[in-house]
């Protein structure tokens, strides 16, 4: 078993018996995308909802409008067929509190990679959003399970 890990503003495309993981998702949205017959998986980990909040946009991987698209090809190369595709939301937490600006960020975050998949015609099968705690990804492209952890809140799979 691979271990390959997706930083922030970043995403990866594997397959067989690769584990994709990324750490630490609060505001910013996970998102794993899945052939299960081709074993085919991507992992997104999108950092804002919109170019419109960056001034720097030299990163597709920041924002789910641009970062999917660039994903959705990847996989495609790599075998995948795109009517066969699943995927699931992890993150948009609010980590802050009502006191914060930054409390809708995690909320607008989630919104914004629901519409990236709506306009891409793939189906958000299951999430684990919003609340106020942290989240790490563990997705297994052998069987397609995603493993949510948590450090209070234990773990999960989707």
């Amino acid at each position: 078993m691979r271990e390959r890990v997706v930083g922030v503003a970043r995403w990866a495309v594997d397959r067989g018996d690769a584990v994709l993981v990324t750490l630490g998702l609060g505001s910013c949205v996970a998102v794993a995308l899945y052939d299960a017959e081709a074993k085919v998986g991507a992992l997104l980990h999108l950092l804002l909802p919109s170019q419109q909040m960056a001034r720097d946009h030299s990163n597709p991987g920041r924002f789910p409008e641009t970062a999917l698209p660039l994903a959705l090809a990847e996989m495609e190369a790599a075998g995948a067929q795109r009517d066969r595709l699943a995927a699931w939301l992890v993150g948009g937490a609010s980590m802050f509190g009502a006191a914060s600006p930054t409390i809708a960020m995690g909320e607008r975050n989630v919104v914004a990679a629901r519409q990236a998949l709506a306009n891409a015609h793939v189906p958000l099968v299951a999430e684990d959003v919003r609340e106020r705690h942290g989240r790490s990804v563990y997705f297994h492209l052998e069987d397609g399970r995603i493993e949510v952890r948590t450090v209070a809140h234990g773990s999960r799979t989707l």
